[in-house]
């Protein structure tokens, strides 16, 4: 998705995992398990998740943090990467979301749910790409709002 302002800006905005409660449908809100480390690479976060027949909390450690570039996450430490590449484009930005199930993840999802892991490994990724284009929507009408008020004031 193309946002009109920079890829720094974004990079800011989506590596502080502080604030995914404004864009993610299901991410209420996020915190760093230490301060110290927050944003660097190797940094542990908690993420509480919300739907209407389940609340849960996972914990996610940066795998990438690439200002402007990339910011990504591998939630559990090896079941889920997740995460935003960032292209600079003229005056904007293309914001892509990624996620995908690693290994890890299929294995865990097989041990917990048996017989029902495809079932469940299937709903979770049609719940993570039915947020993606949400997400990106709200970080963009977010970014360029800022990036208007800024205009504004200079």
């Amino acid at each position: 998705m193309r946002v009109e302002t920079s890829a720094e800006t974004l990079y800011d905005m989506v590596s502080d995992i502080t604030r995914t409660g404004e864009w993610s449908p299901v991410c209420k809100s996020c915190w760093w398990d230490d301060e110290a480390s927050a944003g660097q690479v190797g940094a542990w976060f908690t993420g509480r998740n919300e739907l209407p027949h389940r609340t849960w909390e996972t914990r996610s450690q940066v795998e990438a943090a690439e200002r402007g570039r990339e910011f990504a996450w591998v939630v559990g430490g090896s079941f889920v990467r997740w995460g935003f590449t960032l292209t600079p484009a003229g005056t904007g930005t293309i914001l892509s979301e990624f996620w995908e199930f690693l290994p890890g993840g299929i294995a865990m999802f097989e041990e917990k749910f048996g017989d029902q892991a495809d079932l469940q490994i299937t709903d979770r990724t049609e719940q993570a790409f039915d947020g993606i284009p949400k997400t990106l929507a709200a970080i963009k009408r977010i970014a360029e709002s800022i990036a208007a008020g800024e205009e504004a004031r200079a």
